[in-house]
């Protein structure tokens, strides 16, 4: 997966419209190759995004868990600490 799309699953709040589309445009963009598409593709790559952050706000509601929601904050500690170790050695 690609390390700048994050788990939008099981959060308290739940993942805002923006956090999805943000993880759709970096799934585009991954599976495209490129980071801004050529002005023949700009239509395709947009439709691309809308539809994928569509497509993946129906699975996050759709999905269900017993496990307890996540805290952002403390993920997002969790992450920088990971971060911090991998770029210390």
């Amino acid at each position: 997966m690609c390390r700048n799309i994050r788990t939008l699953h099981n959060f308290d709040p739940p993942a805002r419209d923006d956090e999805v589309q943000a993880a759709a445009l970096q799934y585009v963009r991954k599976v495209s190759g490129t980071a801004k598409p050529s002005q023949a593709n700009e239509e395709a790559f947009a439709r691309a995004v809308a539809e994928i952050a569509h497509v993946t706000r129906h699975l996050l509601d759709d999905l269900v868990t017993t496990a307890p929601p996540k805290d952002r904050e403390v993920e997002a500690a969790k992450a920088r600490a990971r971060a911090q170790e991998r770029y210390r050695n």
